[in-house]
């Protein structure tokens, strides 16, 4: 089977090798054990790499470049617009190529990719939803978008939208649907103190759609309440200098502190230690740091 990847996650090159964000890959990698060829179609920054990011494991695997694009600005929509025919031919092509279409969505690319799909309709095809499928929830006109096209079997046929939650009035090809990148093994059941020292974590990249400053000023207002907290953040992003910025400026570092990107292990190690974790992501439906976090026993304070 020849299956195309359609994401907007932001990749990074070493060589032969394509690293992306750890979760992701480490899912994906899980559906690439079963296909024969792989192309990724995706935006690429080269020659960097984090200790939150891993490589995909198949030894057939093409990329496809392409720019990334936004619309968050009258600037961000003209540059986009002279983007656009070069993203949806190569997308097209891709389709073209692949016995198996698999979209990530929502994002920009995802949106590109769930109208193109139309023009494949007897390709089978799976889309990953991570983002809020709630119908009654406040979103931006590109998911709302995105999820119309998708649940439209008029639109979109061969394909099974996978969603977190079950909801009311859907149609057959959305489907309940649940991740995580450990498996039940890794379930460890610990016995946590909570009468003592309240360890936080928040992990995922620092921008601010997971908003890690809702983190750090919780966990600073429970420390002015009197209460013994602290409050470790992992992940990498554009935030990073803004909020060390933060701490620094409110003399929060004693009991708040960035770590970087830290290793799988080493983050399984740290869950065994914490008694909750903070994501008020925005828009994300079940992101897998939640998940995860519980696995070991971690109250998650979560959107």
């Amino acid at each position: 089977m020849k299956f195309v990847i359609i994401t907007h996650v932001v990749h990074k090159q070493i060589k032969n090798n394509y690293f992306g964000y750890s979760p992701y890959i480490r899912e994906m990698n899980r559906w690439l054990k079963y296909v024969g060829a792989v192309k990724i179609v995706a935006p690429l920054d080269i020659d960097y790499a984090s200790r939150i990011t891993a490589t995909y494991h198949h030894d057939q695997l093409e990329f496809e470049r392409v720019s990334q694009i936004s619309l968050l600005s009258i600037l961000d929509v003209l540059k986009t617009f002279f983007k656009l025919p070069v993203i949806c031919f190569k997308i097209w092509k891709s389709m073209r190529w692949a016995d198996h279409i698999h979209l990530r969505c929502p994002g920009n690319l995802g949106l590109l990719g769930s109208v193109i799909q139309v023009f494949f309709p007897s390709k089978t095809k799976t889309v990953k939803y991570a983002g809020n499928w709630d119908p009654n929830s406040d979103q931006p006109w590109s998911y709302k978008l995105q999820k119309w096209i998708l649940s439209n079997t008029f639109l979109s046929k061969n394909i099974k939208v996978l969603v977190y939650g079950e909801w009311a009035g859907q149609t057959k090809n959305i489907l309940p649907f649940f991740t995580a990148s450990f498996s039940e093994k890794d379930i460890e059941f610990i016995d946590k103190d909570f009468s003592n020292n309240l360890n936080f974590l928040f992990v995922g990249s620092l921008m601010e759609g997971k908003q890690p400053i809702y983190a750090i000023r919780l966990v600073e207002e429970l420390k002015a309440s009197g209460k013994n907290v602290c409050l470790k953040i992992f992940g990498e992003g554009p935030l990073q200098s803004d909020l060390e910025n933060y701490i620094e400026l409110n003399n929060i570092k004693d009991f708040i502190k960035i770590c970087g990107g830290i290793s799988l292990i080493e983050l399984k190690e740290e869950y065994k230690k914490s008694q909750f974790s903070i994501l008020a992501s925005k828009s994300e439906g079940w992101p897998k740091a939640v998940a995860e976090a519980m696995f070991f026993g971690c109250i998650p304070i979560a959107t």
